[in-house]
């Protein structure tokens, strides 16, 4: 079935269409990973969006059952050069086909990947749809140009009660924002008790459980959009141990003073950061459309500990009076790579010290 891709700014795109079959507009951006495609389409940070993978060959390994992010991906589709209609490995149980199908995700194959991907540097992300190649093309360019994209992402994705992870270490209350499996694995791993909170859960809901620490989710979307949860984290740190990842990263800064923008394409994929105290270079999974402004920093809160090589840009942060500390980057190690798994010892090490002297 022939589809178009078709951008903001009027350029279009020819290709296959696979998976769902709805007509679908979001944020289109590009990834650079070279392995996960299924962990980067069942992150909710790509919620909202129409991801385009750089990597040439996408879904030759199928869908299994150990690597979702999410059970409920909320991305709008996926873009790429080239879908393996035949998956080998021996965990698959589904083709990609028959994955996003089965979610109603609409994918489109046989697309110049290169060429979108330079469009997308030179000019930004935009809005994008993917509709049948059938469809009326002037017609469904103008519903995209005068589509208004949501910005209650964050709503869209967080879990709506609590519940509870349970382990026999640290007690650490996690804020979803828009959670990964990978980073409840990670604490699991290090024998963490586990309560999951919805994103607008207060102060009063998260200090009452006595938590050894707080970990902010990474997420979708602007973090401006959520007011409520800067807020909560003002009143909060200090009390307990803190640590944000992501769109936590972003909200931690807004907290102290920071401000955030939009980047021009974002990070998605693998990308260099440097930590600065130690001055070694670790390649990071990220996912990410905003960035802490440096210039907004007051030294006095915030201490910069990780930039990124290519551009600058802030990497992670912390608190220079209180237990709290932030990585923009997400240090799961999922899809990969494992360079910044540390972090999460870090967090239990702060807990740790935490604990002995209050």
């Amino acid at each position: 079935m022939k589809r178009w891709l078709i951008l903001e700014d009027g350029t279009y795109f020819e290709g296959e269409g696979f998976g769902g079959t709805s007509n679908v507009i979001g944020e289109i951006v590009f990834t650079t990973g070279m392995t996960g495609y299924q962990e980067t389409i069942t992150s909710q940070s790509t919620n909202g969006q129409i991801v385009t993978f750089t990597y040439p060959l996408i879904g030759n390994c199928g869908i299994n059952r150990d690597d979702f992010e999410s059970l409920s991906p909320t991305c709008k589709g996926i873009v790429v050069k080239e879908h393996a209609r035949l998956a080998s490995n021996w965990r698959s149980q589904m083709t990609l086909d028959e994955f996003l199908t089965r979610k109603g995700i609409p994918g489109i194959a046989g697309i110049d990947t290169r060429a979108l991907t330079r469009k997308i540097r030179e000019k930004g992300t935009m809005k994008a749809s993917i509709v049948d190649a059938g469809d009326e093309f002037h017609h469904a360019y103008d519903q995209l140009k005068a589509a208004v994209l949501p910005t209650n992402q964050v709503e869209q994705v967080s879990t709506v009660k609590p519940y509870p992870c349970p382990g026999i270490g640290h007690n650490v209350v996690i804020l979803d924002l828009g959670l990964k499996h990978s980073t409840m694995q990670e604490l699991v791993k290090r024998e963490c008790n586990l309560t999951v909170l919805p994103f607008n859960a207060t102060a009063e809901e998260i200090l009452e459980l006595s938590p050894d620490g707080v970990l902010l989710t990474n997420g979708p979307g602007n973090p401006k959009s959520l007011p409520t949860v800067v807020e909560m984290v003002k009143e909060i740190q200090g009390k307990v141990p803190l640590f944000g990842i992501a769109l936590g990263h972003q909200i931690f800064a807004l907290a102290n003073g920071a401000d955030t923008y939009k980047m021009t394409f974002g990070h998605h994929g693998n990308h260099p950061v440097r930590q600065l105290e130690t001055g070694k270079v670790h390649f990071s999974s990220q996912g990410h459309g905003f960035a802490v402004e440096k210039a907004s920093l007051d030294p006095d809160q915030l201490t910069v500990t990780y930039l990124e090589i290519n551009d600058q840009s802030i990497e992670g942060l912390k608190h220079n009076k209180y237990p709290a500390f932030s990585v923009q980057f997400q240090p799961d190690a999922s899809p990969g790579t494992h360079d910044a798994l540390y972090v999460f010892d870090e967090f239990i090490a702060m807990m740790d010290t935490w604990k002995e002297h209050n």
